[in-house]
């Protein structure tokens, strides 16, 4: 896999749901819908939302996870006061949901809380571990999704975003190599 490189599996920016810090999380959502129909049969379609900055660069990603945790503010109050490591018992986590009173109203007024979030209160910036330049193997990408444990990379030329490596397209070509075996 060393030859292949990235940017020959990459999704090019232009190709991929964008908005703007200050849309709200409704605009987010339509955005995400919109790019989801252009995708081609032969790709998963995205799952996820790139934010633009006031210049027009990424400044970060709304994925699935960011969305749902923005429909529930009080998820703050968890993520200042927890320190759980990375495996939660059933029970513990029942036991956050009662303390912290957390979807009490699960999805009650979802049309009014998506309308008034704004994309950029739920973004946090990408990491330098979220970044891959764009003449990087695929080996380098697998390895670093494999210990980033993201579920996507922003591709970089020149220091700027020019597309995202998304784990399943990555999973989807390793699988294609490993059927090219002839065991």
């Amino acid at each position: 896999m060393k030859s292949m490189m990235i940017k020959d599996l990459m999704i090019p920016l232009a190709d991929y749901a964008t908005v703007r810090e200050e849309a709200t999380l409704y605009e987010a959502v339509l955005a995400l819908e919109a790019s989801q129909k252009k995708v081609g049969q032969h790709r998963a379609r995205h799952r996820a939302v790139l934010v633009l900055g006031a210049g027009g660069d990424v400044s970060g990603k709304l994925d699935m996870t960011n969305v749902l945790k923005g429909l529930e503010p009080r998820y703050v109050q968890i993520e200042e006061t927890e320190q759980g490591g990375p495996i939660f018992t059933t029970e513990f986590i029942r036991s956050m949901m009662e303390k912290y009173s957390l979807w009490e109203k699960p999805l009650d007024d979802l049309c009014k809380k998506a309308a008034r979030i704004k994309v950029k209160d739920l973004v946090l910036a990408p990491t330098e571990g979220e970044y891959i330049p764009e003449g990087s193997t695929l080996d380098e990408a697998v390895h670093q999704l494999v210990i980033s444990r993201h579920q996507s990379l922003l591709v970089t030329r020149d220091g700027r975003v020019v597309g995202i490596l998304r784990l399943s397209d990555v999973f989807e070509r390793v699988c294609e190599q490993i059927k090219a075996c002839q065991l």
